[in-house]
């Protein structure tokens, strides 16, 4: 299976930021819409970040409730790793688990087409034990 089917699932809606916005209201963006983390754009559309609960955590705890006024450009991960539509969820779940994140933008031609989650991707492949094995539930009563 591929993250495309995550998408198709879930919906392919993603909110962004701009890097000048502050870490306050990107917290009050991620509790709002009960997300974890956002994606940073510049004006052209590119990806330049991602800003997680993770990343806020870290800051406030360096630089205490000063950290809510702070740009998010300051504070968001830059480094992003994306991946494709058409990539197994199986592969992007070992790209997760090694870096450490759990939150992936999906790409499409360098455009940000959704984000899938760590919990995503496990939920997706519970769901798809379960079938499975519930298939061969049926095929050995029916044997």
């Amino acid at each position: 299976m591929t993250v495309a089917a995550i998408l198709s699932e879930k919906g392919r809606d993603v909110v962004t930021a701009t890097p000048d916005q502050t870490v306050g209201e990107i917290c009050a963006v991620l509790t709002e819409m009960k997300i974890g983390a956002i994606v940073v754009h510049d004006p052209d559309d590119a990806i330049v970040g991602i800003l997680s609960e993770r990343d806020i955590v870290h800051v406030i705890a360096s630089n205490g409730t000063d950290a809510l006024v702070m740009p998010v450009k300051s504070v968001m991960t830059a480094k992003v790793m994306t991946c494709s539509e058409d990539e197994t969820i199986i592969a992007v779940m070992e790209r997760m688990t090694r870096g450490r994140f759990r939150h992936m933008p999906v790409v499409r031609d360098g455009a940000l087409i959704g984000v899938v989650s760590i919990g995503d991707l496990v939920k997706f492949r519970i769901e798809q034990a379960e079938r499975e094995a519930e298939e061969m539930r049926s095929y050995i009563a029916t044997a």
